[in-house]
This record gives structure tokens, sequence and C-alpha cells, in this order.
């Protein structure tokens, strides 16, 4: 008998779980995961685990690959996002005349945070205003002495989506290289940053992919892996960890050149259960049940939501913001807010049971997406 999707899922109380674009719901299979991979491994073998915990990172990375139709060696674990564009941007190739990272005012505070600190490369960064869904703003802003472009896939307090494909187009066309924020839209939507052009992705499995916090990600085509020359380090990030020679560091042929030293087990593990859990619902079918989950939301909320060109997340600003949240939990409904724009994102662990009593506790306020 196939399983329900709520039963694939530890949903928490009391009400509907709307929270997959922060933290999504753990699945029933990620405890025998990591007692397999890594607890298991460890008691009965102690040091030589690490056979086991290698070949669990593997899973991680072949499991990723097949979201992301792309090869394994293409990725890298990270312990986070903004570690994971620290690792690309501190390894690009350096040009004369070619000192700006461009990005959105939008985009995500981390990716900001850790834009700015690679200004003691010699780096300058410039953030765009405007609405980044628009290429038009990139293209105004992408010019010969632009080093990198990073763009969100999903924009988090919007929902809104950015032109991937055009924004990687116009930094080719300029010289630049380009890069994508995948942590909102992994899990979700199709993600294929091959296809997109780009030259590198990032991005996270704590949130659509249900893998917990700890396990993010970095996917590199193969022509800036032969550039790069990352400054963060180890002997992970040797073409042979175990050759042990202090004065002879080469660089992995393949994204395992972004690792590191010592890598993290735990996270990965986990991370897989949560990746495979998503596989086997399929992208598409988590998507479908989003849209009818939101369109029945909307349906007895009495609102006009059109989610065309937007991620999962249903972004709503209100002039009664108070009043919206206050109405959410009183039903125990599960959301998040950044100022007067509350967050929802319906999963396929939801019914329409619940997506219709959201709807009803919204009903004669005022709703509009962000």
């Amino acid at each position: 008998m196939i399983a329900a999707p709520r039963d694939l899922f530890e949903v928490p109380a009391p009400g509907p779980y709307l929270l997959a674009h922060s933290v999504g719901c753990l699945p029933v299979s990620a405890r025998a995961a990591i007692d397999a991979a890594m607890l298991q491994p460890w008691a009965d073998k102690g040091s030589d685990g690490w056979l086991d915990w290698l070949a669990a990172i593997d899973r991680f990375r072949l499991a990723l690959a097949g979201l992301l139709a792309t090869g394994p060696d293409l990725i890298c674990p990270q312990p986070s996002v903004s570690i994971a564009l620290t690792a690309l941007l501190s390894g690009l190739p350096r040009r004369a005349g070619r000192e700006r990272l461009l990005a959105s005012r939008h985009a995500f505070p981390s990716i900001g945070f850790a834009m700015r600190a690679c200004e003691r490369l010699g780096y300058r960064l410039e953030l765009i205003d405007g609405d980044p869904s628009d290429a038009g703003i990139w293209s105004a802003a992408i010019g010969p002495d632009v080093a990198a472009v990073v763009a969100m896939h999903v924009h988090s307090n919007s929902g809104r989506l950015s032109p991937i494909d055009e924004i990687a187009a116009l930094a080719r066309a300029a010289g630049a290289f380009s890069i994508v924020d995948i942590a909102q839209s992994a899990g979700i939507l199709p993600v294929d940053p091959a296809a997109w052009g780009v030259d590198a992705a990032i991005g996270s499995c704590v949130k659509w992919l249900c893998g917990g916090p700890g396990a993010a990600f970095l996917w590199a085509s193969q022509t800036l892996i032969d550039q790069a020359e990352p400054l963060n380090v180890g002997w992970f990030s040797h073409v042979d960890p175990f050759a042990f020679d202090i004065d002879d560091f080469r660089y992995a042929p393949d994204a395992r050149r972004f690792w590191g030293g010592t890598p993290s087990i735990a996270p990965y593990a986990l991370a897989t259960a949560g990746i495979a859990t998503i596989t086997g619902l399929g992208v598409d079918r988590i998507l479908a049940d989003n849209r009818r989950l939101i369109a029945c939301f909307a349906e007895e909320a009495g609102a006009d939501i059109d989610m065309t060109h937007r991620g999962g997340t249903l972004c709503l600003r209100s002039g009664q913001a108070d009043a919206l949240a206050a109405a959410f939990q009183r039903i125990g409904c599960r959301f998040d807010r950044r100022g007067d724009i509350l967050r929802l994102s319906f999963h396929s662990w939801n019914d329409e049971d619940e997506a219709r009593q959201t709807g009803q506790a919204a009903r004669g306020l005022r709703l509009a997406l962000a």
C-alpha cells in the first residue's frame, strides 16, 4: 500500500503546519537513517566507521544529483549557504577591472553579508534596487566590471521568481560568473542549474527538502571547477585526502575542492532521507498539491491570489497584519512573519480541510501578495 503523504512525515501540532519555507517536517525515515549511516557504524567500528560515513556522503551527493539533473561529481556538501557562497567567491579567478559583485537588495541577508565580507579580497558589493523578477534591472546593472552575479531563484519574503536563465545569459555575455541560490526552490520547483546556464548554485536541505539544518551544498559547472581555487581548503579538498604530505596540496578535480577539512556526517545522512522522501513523492506532485491548497485557501478567504512566477510560499501583505496573525494563531496555524508580510507554505502533508480552515480565518481581512 502506498503511504499517504502525511504519513511520511512527523508533522508538528497543533494546527496546520505551514513552514516548509523555514524548516520542513522530519521524514519518518530519518531516525532509522541517522542510526544506520552514522550511529551504528560508530558503535560497531569506532574509527573504522569512516568508510561507512564517507559512503553516506556519497549517497547524499548522488541523491541531490538526481534532484538537480546533474552528476554527483559537481556537488559538494557545505555547512551553510553563506559558507558555500564564500567558498565560490573566494575561489573565482581574479581578472583585472572586474571588481563588482552584484545582487538584489531583496536577497536573503546572509547572502549580502557573505558578499560584503569578500570586499576584503578586493571586490565591491552592489545591491540592485527594484523588482528582482524583472530581467531589465539586471540588464541595466551587469557590465564589464562585474566579476559575479548572485541571484535568488525564489525570494524568501515575496516568493517572487528571478528569471535565472536570462540573468545567466546576461552575465555570460558580459564575461561575469553567475551563481543562483536555490534554497527556497529545491524540493518545490524544478531546478536544473546546467539548463539555466549558471556557473554555480547554492542551497540548503532544511526547507522544502525536509533534510534538517546543517546540510547545505553547492553545485558548480566543470568549467568553473577547473578555474576555481577556493581559500577555505583542507585535506578533503585535496585530490588525494590520504596522501598526508604537508608540502603537496593539489585541488580535487571535481567539486570536492570546495569541501575543506574533516566533514560532518550526521546532517547529510539526515538530509539524504529527506531528499529520498521528496523525490519519492515527486516535486511535480508537491507543487501541484501546493497550488491546489493555495486555491482552497484563496476561495475561503475571498482573496484573488495568482501564484504565477512564484515559489511555494504564500507571502501575504496586509494592512491588518496583526489581526491576520492573531486569526491564524487562534486556529493553531504554524506560520511566520517578516514585518507586515505573513508567510505560509502548503505542502503535501497538508490537506484541503487545513487549507480551508486557514482561509476561513483570513476571511474579511485585506490580503495581497507581497
